[in-house]
């Protein structure tokens, strides 16, 4: 079976120290195969900032990390940077490669850029990254998990959401979804959900906000467990664990249970009062 941690909207520079040592706590307990992280790593792309997400994904200790940047990981205020180098300090971080890729005998998971220098907040897929994805998707084997990784989300729940939608994303989903995906991953506006895509058995997996203090009112601190099963019959597990104030730790609060013919989809497995440290901020 394959593990993986899913998180995202970290915002160093807001991250809360009691929350990051109960995310390295339970990724020791559980030792996810692979780290994906997607987007707005940083508060404000600052060297410091950076430096700070680097040790800490270093404590996580996790064999494979797979991060693309966010909107929030592009200089905001130094407008030099902005314009000529905006990916600069993400790569001193985390590596020259923006749409990464990770490979295994049960995994293909394929990272997007979706964040741009000339837009502030919401993202955009080109074409030619959509035909890219489709392709590679179309090449994974029967065995694999096909995962998709934006920062930007193609799918929410909530109505008040949609401006932050990934733009293209209708045409990007549906070609990804004939070429195969199974999930979307996605971040961004800091609320997790689990989704169906249509009827295509294919799934929007949304993640909260890992660690910062800009959580939203719905939910708390938020990181989602993915495990797969590749040998017959292929099973999928997508589990929700948020931070419980009280406790001081993350908890198990909901599991969606997506077999690979995505058929089935269970919903919370239990639920827990959610108590918040400080007012709750978003954007």
């Amino acid at each position: 079976m394959s593990v993986i941690l899913h998180i995202s909207d970290t915002h160093f520079g807001t991250e809360r120290p009691q929350v990051a040592a109960a995310l390295t706590n339970l990724s020791r307990a559980q030792r996810p195969d692979l780290l994906i992280f997607s987007g707005d790593i940083t508060q404000r792309a600052r060297p410091g900032q950076f430096a700070a997400a680097r040790r800490f994904v270093a404590q996580l200790d996790i064999a494979q990390v797979l991060a693309i940047p966010g909107n929030h990981d592009i200089p905001l205020f130094a407008l030099a940077t902005r314009m000529f180098a905006p990916y600069r300090r993400y790569r001193r971080a985390f590596g020259e490669e923006l749409e990464p890729e990770f490979s295994s005998r049960d995994l293909l998971v394929l990272g997007v850029r979706t964040a741009r220098r000339y837009r502030h907040v919401q993202g955009e897929v080109s074409r030619a990254q959509v035909r890219r994805v489709a392709a590679r998707l179309r090449a994974a084997t029967a065995q694999q998990l096909r995962v998709v990784v934006t920062h930007q989300p193609v799918q929410v729940t909530r109505t008040e959401d949609e401006k932050n939608l990934l733009r293209r994303h209708g045409e990007a989903v549906a070609s990804w979804l004939d070429a195969g995906v199974d999930l979307i991953l996605g971040g961004h506006i800091h609320l997790p959900s689990v989704a169906p895509l249509g009827d295509s058995g294919a799934w929007a997996v949304q993640a909260g906000t890992a660690l910062s203090s800009r959580i939203r009112f719905e939910a708390n601190n938020s990181v989602n467990l993915i495990r797969y099963q590749g040998t017959t019959p292929q099973h999928c597990l997508v589990e929700r664990w948020d931070f419980d104030d009280d406790a001081g730790d993350f908890v198990l609060v909901g599991v969606h249970d997506l077999h690979r013919s995505c058929t089935a989809s269970v919903g919370a497995i239990h639920e827990l009062p959610l108590r918040f440290a400080g007012e709750p901020r978003f954007r």
